[in-house]
């Protein structure tokens, strides 16, 4: 059985890293449409090694009769195409921040809350998480299932690819002034983003945290537990490609570090490297390209009761997006919940 599934959003960088994505995984398709503003129609785009798509006009699209939308394209465009193709029965998975908190949409990450896929039929649409809640929430889950995680605090490093192409460009073009002791004035990011470190991502709220800090607390209530309390101090960093977090969390019960090791060693998702000598553990530039949640650094929070510390790692791009939209895709294929679109 193959199902027909259109990607929008496909000129974007995690548009495009779904399709290489999904052909990487042989998802069984029969057709693929590539789909962006009308501007971008007309481009092309790549699916697998030989296949060359033309990107098609998203506003005058028909959904009717394809099975699954996989969507990256913003959160307004979302807002208004997301219900349409829902609606002309094509299940949305869509990556922006727009459905997140919907309570008739369920917020999934596969390796942790498999089970609330099931509910996508009240809207046809299920939320794929931030990306820097999708690898604490994966390397959290098998501690939270022997030990229950209480409390999070989290630092997070996270690459300019967050923010997209644009992102990238800018600290690119950033980097190059820089050498030649120029300046240009901040187009995206609210400062110099080459050689520096900028605590905002998002907008500020009336707590003084932002919004990409309050999306980690309220996103990890909704697919782990609305018990664990979480703190979140979110950094944009002059790396290209790769999240980091530093990850601090408190427990109900004792917890060892080689009771964490071994609940994490064989978890889903995970890869464990942690060893304690020099280059003993995971960078972003070594994560590029690769599926797993790296941890590493696991130590004893002496601070609190039942503390554990620990650094983790993971592509944005990949496991951060492309790749949980493209598992939960999978899962609905594996569990027959679409048989009966595909018939």
């Amino acid at each position: 059985m193959s199902f027909r599934v259109a990607v929008v959003g496909a000129t974007g960088a995690v548009g495009r890293e779904i399709l290489k994505t999904l052909a990487e995984r042989n998802f069984p398709v029969s057709e693929v449409a590539a789909l962006a503003s009308g501007r971008s129609a007309g481009q092309q785009v790549s699916f697998g090694e030989d296949k060359i798509l033309t990107v098609q006009n998203l506003e005058t699209f028909d959904f009717t009769g394809w099975d699954i939308g996989l969507f990256s394209p913003g959160a307004s465009i979302s807002a208004v195409h997301a219900p349409r193709a829902g609606a002309a029965g094509c299940v949305v998975i869509d990556n922006t921040s727009q459905f997140r908190m919907d309570p008739d949409v369920p917020l999934v990450v596969p390796e942790v809350n498999p089970g609330a896929i099931a509910q996508f039929r009240k809207r046809n649409i299920i939320a794929n998480p931030n990306c820097s809640t999708i690898q604490m929430v994966v390397a959290l889950k098998p501690l939270h299932d022997k030990f229950k995680v209480k409390r999070v605090v989290v630092a997070t490093y996270q690459s300019v690819s967050g923010a997209g192409k644009e992102g990238m460009d800018e600290l690119y073009a950033n980097t190059k002034v820089h050498f030649v002791n120029d300046r240009n004035q901040p187009q995206l990011f609210q400062k110099d983003i080459a050689f520096n470190v900028i605590p905002q991502i998002d907008v500020f709220m009336e707590d003084g945290s932002t919004k990409e800090e309050w999306k980690m607390a309220v996103e990890t209530k909704k697919i782990l537990d609305p018990n664990i309390a979480v703190i979140a101090t979110c950094v944009r960093v002059p790396v290209f490609i790769g999240h980091a977090e530093a990850v601090h969390v408190e427990f109900e019960t004792p917890i060892t570090v080689n009771e964490a090791r071994a609940a994490l060693r064989n978890a889903p998702g995970v890869v464990l490297q942690d060893q304690r000598t020099d280059g003993g553990y995971i960078t972003p530039i070594e994560c590029k390209g690769d599926d797993a949640v790296y941890v590493s650094r696991i130590r004893k929070d002496p601070t609190v009761e039942n503390g554990l510390a620990f650094w983790c790692v993971s592509d944005n791009l990949r496991k951060g997006a492309a790749l949980n939209a493209v598992q939960i895709a999978e899962v609905l294929v594996a569990q027959n919940m679409l048989r009966a679109r595909a018939a």
